[in-house]
């Protein structure tokens, strides 16, 4: 009776961890090998339930749940937590950034196209993706201020004649939504100085864009990455407008030959603010997401008018 017993409970247990409705997460796209197994969930038929659901709410967004292997030459999506729980997934995403791939990652502002900034092929296929002149401006995301002090000459200082320490300033700004425009050091790549900024007083000099985000997916990578990478904000080829929504980014640019996208949730359309760190005082060159700064000067503030 005992044996019977254990055996009805058991038996029961187990009929309702089956039964139970188990929510649906979109997966991740399966990595780059030759031996895949994805399984979310407990039961086979119950999964197809789900994804059955799915498609009548958003046969769009499902193009990119279903589990796949990705073709030879075509597109890695990978959906991953906003808040940074699942970054094992990223790995297969910075394994082919390593090999010269051009993806789409999340920042704290707009998505970003990226490469390895020391590939030289990598950045002619992004400049080609992107329909980049020689004369538009790439910028690098990094890791933290010891990337750009690699990188550039560095943030001015104050000394005794009276400088401002903007260096001081700058720290209380990153990580944000702020690019930077330094003079490159020695240590950048000459295919990275090679696009210089757009704006013609600028041209001539060898400066740079930089930023360091605050968005726990981006840094991420950049961390398993062990390097900056070379970064453009994404945006329509026909509209000229930022596109925020992973998806359309699959759809616009992975025919075209983009490898990865790293879906992190819907963007607002807002980009980074641009300050020029060169000019002193600092000068917005462009306002975007950050706020500015009571350093930083506004060419586009009103000029107080006297009598």
């Amino acid at each position: 009776m005992v044996n019977f017993a254990l055996q009805m409970k058991t038996t029961t247990t187990t009929t309702c961890a089956t039964a139970t409705p188990l929510p649906f997460r979109r997966s991740l796209i399966a990595p780059f090998s030759s031996s895949v197994r994805v399984s979310f969930q407990p039961s086979q038929k119950l999964t197809r339930f789900k994804v059955s659901a799915a498609v009548k709410k958003s046969p769009k967004r499902l193009k990119y749940s279903v589990p796949r292997l990705p073709k030879e030459d075509g597109l890695l999506y990978i959906e991953v937590d906003p808040e940074g729980s699942d970054t094992w997934k990223l790995d297969s995403a910075v394994e082919l950034l390593k090999s010269g791939a051009v993806g789409v990652i999340p920042t704290d502002t707009v998505y970003a196209m990226v490469c390895d900034m020391t590939n030289h092929d990598a950045i002619e296929r992004l400049r080609r993706l992107k329909e980049v002149e020689a004369t538009k401006p790439f910028s690098i995301l990094c890791r933290s201020l010891h990337d750009i002090d690699t990188y550039t000459t560095g943030f001015p200082r104050g000394n005794s004649n009276g400088l401002s320490d903007y260096f001081r300033a700058v720290k209380h700004c990153v990580p944000g939504p702020y690019t930077f425009i330094l003079t490159a050091s020695k240590a950048l790549p000459k295919q990275c100085v090679k696009y210089g900024p757009a704006i013609p007083k600028y041209a001539s000099r060898k400066s740079l864009g930089v930023r360091i985000p605050d968005d726990v997916v981006c840094q991420a990578v950049l961390e398993k990455m062990g390097a900056p990478l070379i970064s453009t904000s994404v945006r329509s080829p026909q509209e000229n407008q930022w596109i925020i929504d992973p998806v359309l980014i699959a759809d616009t640019y992975g025919p075209e030959g983009l490898n990865f996208v790293i879906d992190a949730g819907v963007r607002v359309a807002n980009p980074s603010t641009v300050v020029d760190m060169i000019q002193i005082p600092p000068t917005i060159i462009r306002q975007g997401k950050g706020p500015k700064q009571p350093w930083m000067a506004d060419p586009n503030d009103d000029v107080e008018e006297t009598d």
